[in-house]
């Protein structure tokens, strides 16, 4: 089992999804563990001060000019977090908890939130020992940080509220921590709003999309490609000397990814070399590098907001190296909340430009010759007809998802939390995105195979060839009668979402972008 170590200068997106999805076991550093019990010095000097300092010996919020008395203090921490566990709603996916859990340890162990060592060790045992909190999916505003999401882990840290145990069963938390020989954790000053205040829900989100789009960018350069050969379109558009001239790098990338896919290809630029030549293809295939580059320049930027973000340390009020503890607004989650919703807009616009050339490689008016819809016996036979529907439906959804979040605010806690980020509502529709923009990559591939196929009497690429027999393995089944096609689309799907249509095509035309 992959072992993650937690310093005090953040992690990596890596990390991240080895945690999140690989159930690696998480540790503290020597370094992070005399990091902690430093700052665990300041707050335990400050709360035997007299004056009043915020997070510390007062209320929080709007309620944070009450001074509270050492004796309250231990019930103080406590309440705050079994009054900010209020989500609703379904429950949120195991990955992102767990994200949302690792994320917020790495804060802790950065050294600037005044937290015992004894408390970030109980959370790294507990993701250790599969223990996973039931998170709902409505209570974070993405200010104050994901308040909700983590206050139902820090219950469960107290050994209340419920959570699933490593055999998938839900119970309460008390049961699980026991059987794991977990002692739940007695907070004192600064602890629980230190466990709540952060930005890890919607970062863990945006890293787990950040990987699952990158993998699917490349999909969809292929199936771009794919179509293009099925439609007998030209390959010239992908010179790099074209795109050199708009040195977009994301462009440029996707470019070579089509032509490496079309090398070979007895397919491509067929019809122009017909008695009436095509002058131009249709701009979905024209300009397919120009929108996914877009889309690929767009992840970066994103990676670049996200690596800063796994850097950084978010608290309030936070350890300073000098000693001082300072009130701040770095929980506020803009920088995270505006990439969610470009890369939302992105795999919108992605999921478009791919709907539309698989219609076109139905409709018989433009699709150079190949049957309508696809079909084995058009009239008799629907072909791809609803396939398409389908793949609309959720391009139509994925324009709705595209609206964004980031624009809205809504102010809470008595106008105290007055300008709110919504980046956690941006992070959940954007999962959602990535979702079906897999299952959009599918439908045009499941489509653009069909055709290839179709075209009878002319060769496509080796790199189409190792696409389709790879697609056909893993039960994507070929041309024919109508039949029962849900199973087909849904094997076409797994073949994507696994990365399974990019190790097809690899070995023939070497790592792709």
């Amino acid at each position: 089992m992959q072992t993650v170590v937690v310093g005090t200068s953040g992690t990596t997106a890596e990390d991240v999804i080895a945690v999140a999805r690989g159930n690696a076991r998480v540790e503290l550093s020597a370094e992070a563990l005399d990091a902690l019990a430093r700052a665990r010095e300041i707050v335990d000097a400050l709360a035997a001060k007299p004056e009043p300092v915020y997070g510390v010996s007062t209320g929080f919020g709007a309620l944070a000019s009450r001074h509270i008395s050492p004796e309250l203090r231990a019930q103080l921490q406590r309440n705050i977090v079994r009054s900010h566990a209020a989500g609703m709603g379904p429950r949120v996916e195991r990955e992102v908890v767990r994200a949302l859990m690792f994320l917020r340890l790495k804060t802790v162990a950065s050294g600037h939130t005044g937290v015992r060592p004894s408390v970030a060790q109980t959370m790294a045992d507990v993701l250790n020992a599969g223990i996973t909190p039931v998170v709902h999916e409505y209570g974070s505003l993405g200010c104050s940080g994901d308040l909700a999401p983590l206050s139902h882990c820090a219950l469960a840290l107290m050994g209340e509220g419920d959570a699933e145990g490593p055999d998938g069963t839900v119970r309460p938390a008390g049961e699980l921590l026991a059987e794991a020989g977990i002692e739940p954790v007695e907070l004192r000053e600064k602890e629980g709003l230190a466990l709540l205040n952060g930005t890890d829900g919607m970062l863990g989100m945006l890293v787990m999309a950040l990987a699952d789009l990158a993998k699917l960018y490349t999909s969809a350069d292929i199936t771009a490609a794919l179509t293009l050969e099925a439609l007998l379109g030209t390959e010239k558009v992908l010179q790099p000397e074209l795109h050199a001239i708009r040195p977009h790098p994301g462009q440029a990338a996707s470019a070579a990814n089509m032509a490496a896919v079309l090398k070979g290809s007895g397919l491509v630029r067929h019809y122009q070399e017909e008695t009436a030549p095509r002058v131009q293809d249709a701009y979905s295939v024209r300009c397919a590098p120009q929108v996914a580059g877009a889309g690929r320049d767009t992840m970066a930027h994103a990676a670049l907001v996200a690596s800063r973000e796994l850097a950084a340390a978010v608290d309030n009020p936070v350890v300073l190296p000098d000693g001082r503890v300072e009130s701040n607004g770095n929980f506020h989650g803009a920088p995270v909340a505006y990439v969610l919703d470009f890369l939302a807009i992105a795999a919108a616009d992605l999921g478009s430009i791919a709907e539309r050339r698989t219609d076109r490689l139905l409709d018989k008016n433009r699709s150079h010759g190949l049957p309508p819809f696809l079909a084995d016996d058009a009239g008799v036979d629907s072909g791809l007809m609803i396939a398409q529907y389908t793949q609309a439906a959720l391009v139509s959804e994925m324009k709705r998802l595209a609206v964004p979040a980031s624009a809205d605010s809504i102010p809470s806690s008595a106008m105290q939390e007055d300008h709110v980020s919504m980046g956690w509502s941006a992070a959940r529709k954007l999962r959602t995105a990535v979702d079906n923009l897999t299952r959009i990559i599918a439908i045009e591939l499941y489509a653009a195979t069909r055709a290839i196929e179709l075209r009878q009497g002319l060769t496509p690429a080796p790199a189409s060839r190792a696409a389709i027999e790879a697609a056909r393995a893993a039960g994507v089944q070929g041309p024919g009668p109508d039949r029962f096609l849900a199973p087909d689309l849904a094997a076409a799907d797994a073949f994507v979402r696994s990365g399974g249509l990019v190790a097809a095509v690899e070995p023939v035309t070497g790592p792709l972008a």
